[in-house]
């Protein structure tokens, strides 16, 4: 079984920078994902972010 809706979902979910030290910080870093649910990640200095219940690339339902 699929961990995440689609491929671009997946890479995103799971991107990893090896500039910045926090998801936060790293500007390329848009999903924030925690075993079951997810969230688009606020850019604003802070650890932020807003849940989401569908996927931004596929429509699926999260």
């Amino acid at each position: 079984m699929k961990k995440h809706c689609c491929e671009d979902m997946a890479y995103h979910a799971n991107f990893k920078c090896d500039i910045h030290n926090t998801s936060f910080e790293c500007p390329d870093k848009l999903i924030i994902f925690n075993d079951k649910d997810y969230g688009l990640i606020i850019h604003d200095g802070g650890t932020s972010s807003i849940g989401i219940d569908f996927c931004p690339w596929c429509g699926t339902k999260l």
